[in-house]
């Protein structure tokens, strides 16, 4: 009998990506050894809707993108533990790894829940949606791929679907709803206590 586990086989022992060069887009194909679709989590928290996005679909990879080390690595330990070889992960701020490390039309989907609204009005500038980001999303999306987001903060959802149905770059289309087994831990605490916002929009084709 083999001493070898199926994931020892095939995970590598980190999922986690480490860019040779911080200015260049990633390799997305390569990291992944596929040419399978990419949907990508940004800001993945704990990645409680990542790792079961990604059970659920094991013939789309999925790119886990967030700030925190320790939430990365807790996500990436996770991940192989479960055998998803269709995970990576990479610990970067949201709005840097869009603009800089996607390389153009890479992405099918791209989902951004609950992200620090930053509610104070001396600190909007730090929101992540805003016409540079749009700029950035638009060229990460294939043509027709999707954004799906959604917070509690409805005064910063309201401002993101403005943003979104002034951009003629995309179009609205049905908000996406989560499984109770997708729902981040964010969306937990939240339901039924306040009114979640969702939003989702396409790019349109050219």
């Amino acid at each position: 009998m083999s001493d070898s586990s199926p994931a020892q086989r095939i995970l590598p022992q980190s999922l986690r990506i480490f860019p040779p060069d911080w200015t260049q887009p990633l390799p997305l194909a390569e990291l992944f050894g596929n040419a399978r679709p990419i949907e990508l989590d940004l800001g993945c928290g704990k990645g409680r809707f990542l790792l079961a996005r990604a059970a659920a679909h094991r013939d789309v990879n999925f790119l886990g993108v967030d700030r925190m080390l320790r939430r990365v690595r807790k996500v990436d330990n996770k991940a192989r533990r479960l055998d998803l070889d269709n995970i990576r992960v990479l610990r970067m701020e949201g709005y840097y790894a869009t603009t800089y490390l996607l390389p153009p039309a890479s992405i099918q989907t791209c989902y951004i829940f609950f992200p620090d609204p930053w509610p104070k009005a001396r600190h909007h500038e730090h929101r992540l949606f805003n016409e540079r980001f749009m700029d950035a999303l638009h060229r990460a999306l294939v043509p027709g791929g999707v954004l799906h987001f959604a917070t509690d903060h409805l005064p910063y959802f309201a401002e993101v679907r403005a943003l979104l149905l002034a951009d003629p770059r995309f179009e609205p289309v049905e908000p996406f709803v989560p499984t109770p087994d997708e729902q981040t831990d964010f969306e937990r605490y939240y339901v039924g206590r306040t009114e979640i916002g969702r939003c989702s929009c396409c790019r349109r084709a050219p």
